[in-house]
């Protein structure tokens, strides 16, 4: 790392997010804009916030290990942020608009995705019964050797949104996937994952298949920060119950 980094790192009050940015710039090779963005963009704590479970060992691990890629839900954040689009916050937008803007900026989608993601192809045909439905995103990840493909939806998660997808799952592992490739993963972009939706919606399924929200404008860190200590004071609470 430059000099440059350092003074990016030093200016992270926390330690353990400290030590996260510094492991991540060497795992992952980041620049100095590209560590500036994720520091700005909050990346711990959306990682910490991702499956809703933050505890103290998901917090240590982080810090010395950065991002370990060891399963697929390794790699999801809470939400995601698309700031790098450009687009106000309230400002409705159609999904072909959405798709193409990030199709646009693929540099900037792949750094927000995270390490290991090489860029597939949008609009990817799955012929089921003799009818073409289309994924809206495709990527592979070469860390996790397993297809990754993304819903857009403009609307909160639905119910449907999960066959869907699952069904877009069971032909990429049966049609598409090599020798050597691991099951894939899908992962649902919606305006909003409320948790009860995402419980009977993707609970039970065999396929890896994933619901997180984005969001166009960075989301301000104390609230971030303030939802994390939140989950981790729940955990310690319920440690505290069962003894």
């Amino acid at each position: 790392m430059t000099w440059s980094h350092y003074i990016e790192l030093l200016a992270v009050p926390d330690k353990d997010a400290r030590a996260f940015y510094e492991q991540e710039c060497v795992n992952s090779k980041w620049s100095v804009k590209e560590l500036n963005r994720q520091i700005g963009t909050s990346l711990f704590e959306r990682l910490l916030l991702s499956d809703g479970k933050a505890n103290k060992e998901k917090v240590l691990a982080l810090a010395s290990d950065g991002v370990s890629m060891m399963q697929p839900a390794d790699m999801l954040k809470q939400p995601y942020v698309f700031e790098f689009l450009g687009i106000p916050e309230n400002k409705p937008v159609l999904e072909k608009d959405l798709e193409a803007k990030l199709i646009r900026h693929i540099e900037d989608f792949l750094l927000e995705l995270g390490r290991g993601f090489m860029y597939v192809g949008s609009q990817q045909r799955v012929t089921i019964g003799n009818t073409h439905y289309y994924v809206d995103m495709v990527f592979y990840n070469k860390i996790l050797k397993a297809y990754v493909l993304i819903d857009l939806k403009m609307s909160d998660l639905q119910i449907e949104h999960a066959g869907q997808m699952n069904a877009y799952l069971n032909y990429y592992k049966t049609e598409v996937n090599d020798e050597g490739d691991n099951p894939p993963v899908g992962i649902i972009l919606c305006k909003t994952s409320k948790d009860v939706v995402a419980e009977y919606a993707l609970g039970g399924l065999t396929n890896q298949v994933f619901a997180s929200s984005y969001v166009y404008i960075i989301p301000a860190k104390e609230v971030l920060v303030g939802e994390v200590k939140a989950l981790l004071e729940q955990e310690n609470g319920a440690i505290v119950d069962q003894e």
